[in-house]
Protein backbone atom coordinates (compact mmCIF):
# COMPACT_ATOMS: atom_id res chain seq x y z
CA UNK A 1 0.00 0.00 0.00
CA UNK A 2 2.86 2.38 0.78
CA UNK A 3 4.32 2.16 -2.74
CA UNK A 4 0.87 2.81 -4.23
CA UNK A 5 0.56 5.97 -2.15
CA UNK A 6 4.06 7.05 -3.19
CA UNK A 7 3.14 6.48 -6.84
CA UNK A 8 -0.07 8.53 -6.48
CA UNK A 9 1.79 11.35 -4.68
CA UNK A 10 4.46 11.29 -7.36
CA UNK A 11 1.81 11.40 -10.10
CA UNK A 12 0.14 14.44 -8.53
CA UNK A 13 3.51 16.15 -8.12
CA UNK A 14 4.45 15.35 -11.72
CA UNK A 15 1.11 16.62 -13.05
CA UNK A 16 1.57 19.85 -11.08
CA UNK A 17 5.10 20.22 -12.42
CA UNK A 18 3.87 19.73 -15.98
CA UNK A 19 1.15 22.36 -15.52
CA UNK A 20 3.40 24.95 -13.87
CA UNK A 21 6.61 24.60 -15.89
CA UNK A 22 5.19 23.61 -19.28
CA UNK A 23 7.51 20.59 -19.28
CA UNK A 24 6.69 18.18 -22.12
CA UNK A 25 5.54 14.60 -21.52
CA UNK A 26 8.80 13.31 -23.02
CA UNK A 27 10.82 15.50 -20.65
CA UNK A 28 8.72 14.20 -17.76
CA UNK A 29 9.30 10.61 -18.90
CA UNK A 30 13.02 11.24 -19.00
CA UNK A 31 13.03 12.77 -15.50
CA UNK A 32 10.05 12.36 -13.17
CA UNK A 33 8.72 9.13 -14.69
CA UNK A 34 12.02 7.48 -15.59
CA UNK A 35 11.56 3.77 -14.96
CA UNK A 36 7.81 3.98 -15.64
CA UNK A 37 7.73 5.53 -19.11
CA UNK A 38 10.54 4.78 -21.55
CA UNK A 39 11.87 6.92 -24.42
CA UNK A 40 14.65 6.68 -26.98
CA UNK A 41 16.82 8.91 -24.82
CA UNK A 42 15.90 7.11 -21.60
CA UNK A 43 15.18 3.43 -22.22
CA UNK A 44 16.04 2.56 -18.62
CA UNK A 45 16.51 -1.14 -18.04
CA UNK A 46 15.31 -1.84 -21.58
CA UNK A 47 18.25 -0.20 -23.39
CA UNK A 48 18.44 -2.95 -26.01
CA UNK A 49 14.70 -2.80 -26.73
CA UNK A 50 14.38 0.71 -28.23
CA UNK A 51 14.30 -0.43 -31.87
CA UNK A 52 11.52 -2.94 -31.29
CA UNK A 53 9.43 -1.03 -28.73
CA UNK A 54 9.56 2.71 -29.49
CA UNK A 55 6.73 3.57 -31.90
CA UNK A 56 7.89 5.16 -35.15
CA UNK A 57 5.85 8.12 -36.39
CA UNK A 58 5.21 8.93 -40.04
CA UNK A 59 3.16 12.04 -40.86
CA UNK A 60 1.80 12.88 -44.30
CA UNK A 61 -1.11 15.16 -45.29
CA UNK A 62 -2.72 15.11 -41.85
CA UNK A 63 -2.43 11.34 -41.52
CA UNK A 64 -0.26 9.80 -38.81
CA UNK A 65 0.96 6.23 -39.07
CA UNK A 66 2.45 4.52 -36.03
CA UNK A 67 4.43 1.31 -36.30
CA UNK A 68 6.16 -0.62 -33.56
CA UNK A 69 8.62 -3.07 -35.12
CA UNK A 70 7.88 -5.82 -32.65
CA UNK A 71 7.16 -9.51 -33.16
CA UNK A 72 3.67 -10.54 -32.08
CA UNK A 73 3.13 -13.81 -30.20
CA UNK A 74 0.92 -15.12 -27.43
CA UNK A 75 3.66 -14.58 -24.86
CA UNK A 76 5.08 -11.25 -26.05
CA UNK A 77 3.26 -8.56 -28.01
CA UNK A 78 2.37 -4.87 -28.30
CA UNK A 79 -0.95 -4.30 -26.56
CA UNK A 80 -1.81 -0.77 -27.62
CA UNK A 81 -0.93 2.39 -29.54
CA UNK A 82 -2.27 5.81 -28.57
CA UNK A 83 -1.85 9.18 -30.32
CA UNK A 84 -2.19 12.35 -28.21
CA UNK A 85 -2.00 16.04 -29.17
CA UNK A 86 0.16 18.57 -27.35
CA UNK A 87 -2.83 19.77 -25.28
CA UNK A 88 -3.65 16.25 -24.09
CA UNK A 89 -6.42 15.52 -26.58
CA UNK A 90 -6.46 11.83 -27.47
CA UNK A 91 -6.72 11.51 -31.25
CA UNK A 92 -7.20 7.78 -31.06
CA UNK A 93 -6.00 4.43 -29.83
CA UNK A 94 -5.79 0.93 -31.20
CA UNK A 95 -5.64 -2.28 -29.20
CA UNK A 96 -3.70 -5.25 -30.55
CA UNK A 97 -3.93 -8.94 -29.75
CA UNK A 98 -1.31 -11.69 -29.85
CA UNK A 99 -2.59 -12.89 -33.23
CA UNK A 100 -2.29 -9.39 -34.78
CA UNK A 101 0.27 -9.62 -37.59
CA UNK A 102 1.78 -6.14 -37.15
CA UNK A 103 1.56 -3.40 -34.50
CA UNK A 104 0.51 -0.59 -36.85
CA UNK A 105 -2.17 2.06 -36.55
CA UNK A 106 -3.36 5.12 -38.47
CA UNK A 107 -4.95 8.36 -37.25
CA UNK A 108 -6.27 11.55 -38.80
CA UNK A 109 -5.15 14.81 -37.21
CA UNK A 110 -7.64 17.65 -36.73
CA UNK A 111 -7.74 19.88 -39.82
CA UNK A 112 -4.87 22.36 -39.83
CA UNK A 113 -3.25 20.97 -36.69
CA UNK A 114 0.25 22.26 -36.06
CA UNK A 115 2.20 21.30 -32.98
CA UNK A 116 3.66 18.35 -31.13
CA UNK A 117 2.09 14.91 -31.15
CA UNK A 118 2.87 12.07 -28.75
CA UNK A 119 2.73 8.39 -29.67
CA UNK A 120 2.70 5.58 -27.15
CA UNK A 121 3.33 1.88 -27.47
CA UNK A 122 2.66 -0.56 -24.65
CA UNK A 123 4.33 -3.98 -24.55
CA UNK A 124 3.04 -6.72 -22.28
CA UNK A 125 6.61 -7.46 -21.11
CA UNK A 126 8.63 -4.29 -21.69
CA UNK A 127 6.30 -1.57 -20.46
CA UNK A 128 5.18 1.81 -21.78
CA UNK A 129 7.10 3.68 -24.52
CA UNK A 130 6.69 7.31 -25.61
CA UNK A 131 7.82 9.09 -28.78
CA UNK A 132 7.09 12.57 -30.13
CA UNK A 133 7.06 14.42 -33.42
CA UNK A 134 6.21 17.93 -34.60
CA UNK A 135 3.62 18.55 -37.30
Amino acid sequence: MNSRRQFLKGSVAAASLLAITKITPVQAAENSFAGVIYTKKNPGKWGKKVGSHLPSIHIENGQVNLVTKHPMSAKHYIIRHTLVLEDGTVVGAKTFYPDTKKAASEYTLPAGYKGVIYATSFCNLHDFWLNEATV
